[in-house]
């Protein structure tokens, strides 16, 4: 079993940019999977980003690639997500998740969660 705590978000203008990290609690952060999904207000939870174990391959929505990096320190503990040249509609609550299985973009696949970082970006 893995618990997660989010940090690193904030307010921030538009343009700018938030690094989120997750760290992990247990000695096996370095098995699992990790992905950032984000849930905006009044909108459904949405995948972000994923990153495999190893830290060689990831995966990333279509329309956030450009801006955004997810990358991992199994040293750490710890998954993050740089966040560049954010939008307005990028607000919302960021999770970092886990699971076992792999890192596709269904929610459902995911474990274990952390309770969540706000992102407000102001225009």
């Amino acid at each position: 079993q893995v618990q997660l705590v989010e940090s690193g978000g904030g307010l921030v203008q538009a343009g700018g940019s938030l690094r989120l990290s997750c760290i992990a609690s247990g000695r096996t952060f370095s098995t699992y999977y990790m992905g950032w999904f984000r849930q905006a207000p009044g909108k459904e939870r949405e995948f972000v980003a994923s990153i495999h174990w190893g830290g060689g391959s990831t995966r990333y929505t279509g329309s956030l690639k450009d801006r955004f990096t997810i990358s991992r320190d199994n040293a750490k503990n710890t998954v993050y997500l740089q966040m560049n040249r954010l939008k307005p509609e990028d607000t919302a609550v960021y999770y970092c998740a886990a699971n076992l299985m792999g890192y596709g973009p269904n929610e459902k696949t995911y474990d274990y969660w952390g309770q969540g970082t706000q992102v407000t970006v102001t225009s």
